[in-house]
């Protein structure tokens, strides 16, 4: 990172205005003993207060350098709180240690504050931004993101209600809202992460094979992005129904057998899973 480099480069300089601004403070006294900074974030937080008095700014700037290379697990505790989401950690890393270099420049608090609780909003606001700009796949609807953001607590609270996973329609009773939106919320929230096709799954096959012989009319009906999208939606045990029946061909009383229940139920599981994406698919928002 350029940033990091350009401070490691100025170490030296940075000593020198150290000492010098160290100089320029008067000495407290005898009666109060001082104490030296023991931690990098301590030693930090002296360094910004230092750069504040420093009379000349290259010499300033120095300074800050040194307390960002003293602060860099900040972005990384950052970045590790949005792991997962779709956008590699050293991307997160790079973007929050801007947000650092950006929260030291802009460092004025006065003695007793901490530059790390200065810091952490505005490197956090960073990687926010950069997954505003970036980490969709298929940017939804504000709309639809508010309601993904609710789906989370209101599915848990009304699964310790009812001891069981909660339909769409309870939850769309709960939230005020259509069924249909609770489908696109989810599929929503896939969008952050679209899977590749080209990906195996934890049998080895690439995924695209799971859905190469799909009937027809769903085929006919997506786009390649959205059905990557949808995938999201479906949990491990609706993608093995897909596979065994659509990819291996196998029958429903087969299927019921694999998985230890009915031919009936099994019919009502696949009837229920191309609904699932024959509804968030056509919904206008994924549409390609």
């Amino acid at each position: 990172m350029s940033t990091t480099t350009r401070a490691t480069a100025r170490t030296t300089t940075a000593a020198t205005a150290r000492t010098a601004a160290l100089d320029a403070v008067p000495t407290p006294p005898t009666s109060q003993p001082t104490t030296q900074p023991t931690t990098p974030h301590d030693r930090a937080d002296a360094l910004l207060l230092l750069a504040l008095s420093a009379a000349d700014e290259r010499d300033a700037e120095s300074l800050r350098d040194e307390a960002v290379l003293l602060t860099l697990d900040l972005p990384e505790q950052v970045a590790r709180r949005y792991a997962g989401r779709g956008i590699e950690h050293d991307d997160l890393v790079q973007v929050g240690r801007l947000g650092l270099v950006k929260a030291a420049a802009g460092y004025r608090a006065g003695i007793g504050s901490c530059f790390a609780a200065y810091a952490m909003p505005t490197i956090s606001g960073e990687v926010k931004r950069h997954f505003r700009d970036c980490g969709w796949s298929v940017r939804p609807p504000r709309r639809l993101q508010e309601v993904r953001a609710l789906l989370g607590a209101e599915e848990e609270q009304l699964a310790q209600q009812l001891h069981r996973t909660p339909t769409r329609h309870e939850v769309a009773e709960r939230l005020g809202i259509d069924p249909s939106e609770v489908t696109s919320a989810k599929l929503c929230g896939s969008a952050y992460s679209a899977v590749s096709l080209d990906e195996p799954d934890d049998r080895g096959a690439a995924r695209v094979e799971v859905f190469a012989q799909e009937s027809a009319d769903i085929d006919r009906m997506l786009s390649l992005s959205a059905l990557q999208t949808a995938l999201g939606v479906l949990t491990d045990r609706e993608l093995l129904i897909l596979r065994l029946r659509f990819v291996e061909e196998r029958t429903q009383s087969e299927i019921g057998r694999v998985l230890g229940v009915s031919q009936m139920q099994v019919s009502r599981l696949l009837t229920s899973i191309l609904a699932t994406l024959r509804e968030g698919l056509a919904d206008p928002a994924y549409a390609a």
